[in-house]
């Protein structure tokens, strides 16, 4: 797009201008013509350029005045693109496209709201596939494996409805500006059909959330003593053999068990 763009901080810009990046992750969503494609944060169109043109519907989710401004300048013209000038977390992307769970998205996000995006991609109904580049260590958080040192919460969240995979790093130079920290591009792909009922998705949340808020103490006295759980002895006991958990069990990475443990059945 014409002009410089001064990149603003509050918003968490840092344009890509590696042209063989912007193309592997254009390559690596895999998008055809006869697929709809949502883009968050197209910025000055750094992935939107590759394509244009080479999908059926695309629609862009840009926050920033002159920047969505700039994109319907150069696409509004197109029947194909459709500009949504909005917040991406207060934006019906479902309702932007014909059939969302056939709908795959990408994205250079703000990496200051990265989890909140993730998990409103993640609410019911799902899109199809999710190509997102973000700080690579948050990458490594949403890919990690149970019992690592990174494994939490956020991998717990993603990966009980999804498939995550690491896909490729991204060095800071393939920015303007310079941001401070390493990227990476992920794929998240939302299991379909879901493996999990919307009621146990929300159980799981829930438990997620309670041990690793307690993290350092014992699961069962979690189960049994947190606020937003306090299950009754015989169901923790009941739970904590059905996952093989010894009563005296420290509960530092959620292991393995975590996610054999289901106190509600």
């Amino acid at each position: 797009m014409e002009g410089r763009h001064r990149a603003k901080r509050s918003l968490g810009q840092n344009f890509l201008v590696d042209g063989n990046l912007q193309r592997k992750i254009v390559a690596a969503l895999g998008a055809g013509p006869d697929d709809e494609v949502v883009e968050i944060g197209p910025g000055q169109g750094a992935l939107t350029q590759h394509l244009v043109g080479t999908v059926r519907r695309l629609v862009l989710v840009e926050l920033d005045d002159a920047l969505a401004r700039r994109l319907q300048e150069r696409y509004g013209h197109d029947p194909t693109v459709r500009v949504v000038h909005g917040d991406v977390l207060d934006t019906d992307l479902a309702g932007a496209v014909s059939d969302w769970s056939a709908t795959r998205v990408v994205g250079n996000i703000p990496y200051n709201i990265t989890t909140p995006i993730l998990f409103q991609l993640l609410l019911r109904p799902r899109p199809r596939d999710i190509v997102l580049m973000v700080q690579r260590e948050v990458a490594d958080r949403i890919v990690a494996a149970p019992g690592g040192g990174v494994y939490g919460a956020l991998a717990v969240g993603v990966q009980s409805v999804a498939d995550a995979r690491f896909l490729f790093p991204v060095p800071r130079k393939a920015f303007r500006p310079v941001p401070r920290v390493e990227s990476a591009v992920v794929r998240v792909v939302p299991h379909a059909p879901p493996r999990l009922a919307p009621a146990d998705e929300d159980r799981l949340r829930l438990l997620t959330r309670a041990a690793f808020q307690w993290r350092r103490k014992q699961m069962q006295k979690i189960l049994r003593s947190h606020p937003d759980l306090g299950l009754p002895e015989e169901v923790v006991v009941r739970s904590a053999a059905r996952a093989s958990i010894p009563r005296d069990s420290p509960h530092a990475t959620m292991s393995s068990s975590s996610r054999t443990l289901s106190p509600w059945g």
